[in-house]
């Protein structure tokens, strides 16, 4: 029996598990992105471990004031850029070719998204970007969105648009950047609030979603983009429990929307609530839907801050509160909620569908293995740093080797920003009705709420004397 509709052959899973056996480790995208994001942050610690750095191709566009300051800096900078270009050719190519896609249809289509991803990242390191919300993974998902469905793009193009490719590779670059020394750092209120907020919200979302009559993958698939951080999410619980290809699409543009709606909402309820920098950032950390939105809410309130001397705490404070929140609290759920999910999906779900018992083989054949390159990445990153004190971790190894994979990872993720823009129809989208719409935002009512009375009342004195 099958079932097309969700993109799973669901009588063939164990035998086709059983007939790739170890080719998989180079046939599956998902294994390819963690070799790629594997390499990248084992060649960042060779360097670092020598006393350089992975920082010089990891090249991003400086923060400008005028228009020369930045073109100043593509010309100092030019052959950085043409390595960086490169490398990303040449292991993508590799990639995709054992994949079985051709390179020659690839690479002039990738140059073209790369010199757009130049633009959008040059554009939000405008040093009014913050104040006009220009966040790049934003801006390339917006001028994405206006390319695709204003101008007629040759098919073609396509072929560079490879949205899971760079967001799985994104996901394992990720784990780098969490050391389980920083979950530690980040301390139990932390991880306990954002735990709350991850479970509740994924819930109100599906039962209300269930209540509405909506598919069980597909808000599998929008409840986890709710909880945890959105466009990471959502694609990787999709593949988890056998979603259609729109659903992921569904999740991501009612996470996107909202997150937009967020970070003008939340810095000024917070500043009308006269909210402490802890608090607020605890606040915003809990309720936004994506680390750029939120990053970009967190970074208006701070200079609200600045001009309002009646607010307490510091801006340093709501930084580092909305860091513990969103970027460690919340993140690290992505890899609980697949495997999860993927437990339920494939022995309750396709149980009572099928009528027939299913195997072990079919639960790790659908578990999303890049998650497993998100949990090798945070230890290895934990293996090599393990002996420093917080001080040196930031001082040091932060600017050093963290930084500079943080870098390479929002590469890939304007990458997928602009590949979704770029291949969404809002026609498509508007064909999924106002349903999952609702069930959505019954899910953020619900998150906002919590997240303020869990940071402004239960959790208040914590958030109110965060230090670092």
């Amino acid at each position: 029996m099958t079932d097309r509709a969700h993109g799973v052959s669901r009588g063939t899973l164990a035998t086709a598990a059983t007939y790739m056996g170890w080719r998989e480790l180079w046939r599956k995208e998902d294994w390819w992105a963690i070799w790629l994001g594997l390499g990248i942050v084992v060649a960042a610690y060779v360097l670092f471990a020598h006393g350089s750095s992975l920082k010089w191709i990891a090249v991003t566009p400086a923060k400008w004031t005028t228009l020369d300051q930045l073109a100043q800096h593509f010309v100092d900078n030019a052959l950085r850029y043409v390595a960086q270009l490169v490398l990303w050719i040449v292991i993508f190519s590799v990639a995709l070719t054992a994949l079985g896609h051709k390179a020659r249809d690839f690479v002039p289509a990738f140059i073209l998204l790369y010199l757009l991803s130049v633009v959008t990242f040059a554009i939000g390191q405008w040093v009014q970007a913050a104040k006009y919300n220009l966040e790049p993974p934003l801006v390339a998902l917006v001028l994405g969105l206006l390319l695709a469905n204003l101008v007629r793009l040759p098919r073609w193009l396509d072929a560079g648009f490879r949205v899971e490719f760079y967001i799985k590779t994104s996901i394992v670059l990720l784990g780098a950047t969490l050391p389980f020394t920083l979950i530690m750092w980040a301390g139990p209120t932390a991880i306990f609030q954002a735990s709350i907020v991850s479970i509740v919200t994924f819930l109100a979302i599906f039962l209300v979603g269930r209540r509405l009559g909506l598919d069980r993958r597909l808000l599998a698939t929008l409840g986890v983009g709710g909880a945890v951080c959105g466009v990471s999410a959502a694609i990787a619980i999709a593949g988890a429990v056998g979603a259609k290809k729109e659903d992921a699409s569904i999740a991501i543009t009612n996470v996107i929307a909202w997150a937009i709606v967020m970070i003008f909402v939340l810095p000024f309820a917070a500043h009308v609530l006269n909210l402490s920098g802890g608090v607020a950032g605890a606040w915003i950390g809990t309720s936004e839907f994506a680390d750029a939105a939120g990053l970009a809410a967190v970074q208006t309130y701070s200079d609200m801050m600045s001009h309002d001397l009646t607010i307490g705490g510091t801006s340093d404070q709501a930084v580092w509160a909305f860091t513990l929140m969103k970027v460690v609290g919340r993140d690290v759920w992505i890899g609980i909620w697949a495997f999860l999910l993927a437990f339920v999906a494939t022995t309750r779900w396709e149980a009572v569908e099928t009528g027939r018992k299913p195997q072990l083989a079919e639960i790790w054949w659908r578990f999303p293995k890049f998650v497993l390159g998100f949990v090798a990445a945070s230890l290895l990153v934990t293996a090599v740093t393990h002996s420093y004190s917080y001080g040196d971790f930031t001082k040091v190894v932060s600017p050093a080797l963290v930084a500079p994979i943080k870098d390479m990872r929002t590469w890939t993720f304007i990458f997928c920003f602009f590949s979704i823009g770029l291949t969404t129809r809002f026609r498509e989208l508007a064909s999924a009705g106002v349903r999952p719409a609702l069930a959505f935002a019954v899910g953020v009512v619900i998150n906002v709420i919590l997240g303020f009375v869990l940071s402004t009342i239960v959790f208040a004195p914590y958030w109110e004397n965060l230090v670092r």
